[in-house]
């Protein structure tokens, strides 16, 4: 009896098969997993870049509209995380004497280019910039 208890306790484990059966299934999920955090970190990376493109692009559209240097300029800002290009460009609109003023901004991320936009509805003829504009997204 007491030998019969004994081999009960010695046997207690895991077999062979379910050890390679486990790592099997590691081997799989780990790789998946990691791919899924890299996907995750590069988008929001991404999304932290937009905002500052963003942000750069109301920053120039605003300074031309307050300064009425209304034209095509271009430039680049060097923020902590990148190098921004943009432009800031005008054309006539199809409507009254207005003109479309859009600023694009580029940038560069893991190798891929991204370019962003910001456009505003200006009108030149009017003595208060403020009443007359409006920020379209």
């Amino acid at each position: 009896m007491k030998r019969s208890v004994q081999l009960k306790r010695d046997c207690r484990g895991f077999t062979l098969a379910e050890v390679l059966a486990s790592l099997t299934l590691m081997a799989v999920v780990v790789p998946v997993a990691m791919e899924g955090v890299s996907i995750a970190s590069r988008a929001g990376t991404l999304g932290n870049r937009k905002a500052v493109a963003t942000r750069i692009a109301q920053r120039v559209l605003n300074e031309a509209v307050v300064t009425r240097q209304i034209g095509s300029t271009s430039g680049q800002t060097i923020e902590t995380d990148g190098i921004y290009q943009w432009r800031l460009q005008s054309e006539p609109w199809t409507v009254d004497a207005l003109e479309l003023v859009t600023v694009h901004v580029a940038f560069n991320l893991q190798g891929s280019s991204y370019d962003l936009s910001v456009s505003t509805l200006y009108d030149p003829a009017s003595s208060t910039n403020q009443s007359s504009t409006s920020v379209l997204f």
